[in-house]
């Protein structure tokens, strides 16, 4: 086999391997996860996951290769200098809120309470105080579904880098079969674009369902 197959090769085993281990909640993001979790408990800071896992917990799952966390920044103050240098480094010189856990190489990235989605300008969304907004899942601080909806949707709405937000939104409401009136639990400045995105689900659902067996 030539070289270049070979690594080729070789690069896609160790992803699928990689995948599956995620998807088990096995593989090294779930260790990390685990580890920070119990150092923040340990520590008494408050948190709340976000992104991609926090998506699974809910019952959506999307692989990911690093860990977002939901800090205020006192908590990061406090994180940062108990833990700093003990199993955790900045992700790269003068890092401020990403940092890598040492044993397993993932990156974790901290978002601060009252900072912007998205563009990161000033908006009638913003993050969150993680105490008030999260919720335990299998001993897990959880951003709230309602919270996580709601700032994708203000993140993809003012960020076309952050398109794949409303994608994240769109694939919630098609697979926890959220309805229409979800809406009302979130902020109105995002309303519109939730219910335009749930029409959209509800005509791609019927696409899909239409379809004739292996298109």
């Amino acid at each position: 086999m030539p070289a270049y197959e070979a690594y080729v090769r070789q690069g896609g085993e160790i992803a699928l391997q990689e995948m599956e281990e995620f998807f088990m909640q096995t593989g090294k993001v779930h260790q990390t996860l685990r580890e920070l979790v119990k150092h923040l408990n340990e520590a008494g800071i408050p948190y709340a996951v976000l992104g991609a896992i926090a998506m699974g917990e809910h019952g959506f799952t999307r692989a990911t290769v690093d860990v977002d966390v939901l800090l205020t920044p006192q908590g990061l103050e406090d994180f940062k200098a108990r833990f700093l240098g003990l199993g955790y480094v900045p992700a790269f010189p003068g890092a401020k809120k990403a940092i890598r856990a040492t044993e397993t190489g993932v990156r974790i990235d901290f978002i601060l309470t009252g900072e912007y989605p998205g563009d990161g300008l000033p908006k009638p969304v913003r993050f969150p105080n993680p105490a008030e907004a999260s919720q335990e899942i299998r001993g897990t601080s959880v951003l709230k579904l309602e919270r996580l909806v709601e700032l994708k949707l203000a993140s993809g709405m003012t960020a076309e880098h952050r398109l794949h937000d409303l994608s994240d939104v769109l694939r919630l409401i098609r697979e926890l079969r959220l309805p229409v009136e979800f809406a009302t639990r979130l902020d109105a400045s995002v309303q519109p674009t939730f219910q335009d995105l749930w029409r959209k689900a509800q005509t791609a659902e019927k696409v899909s369902e239409d379809e004739p067996p292996g298109a």
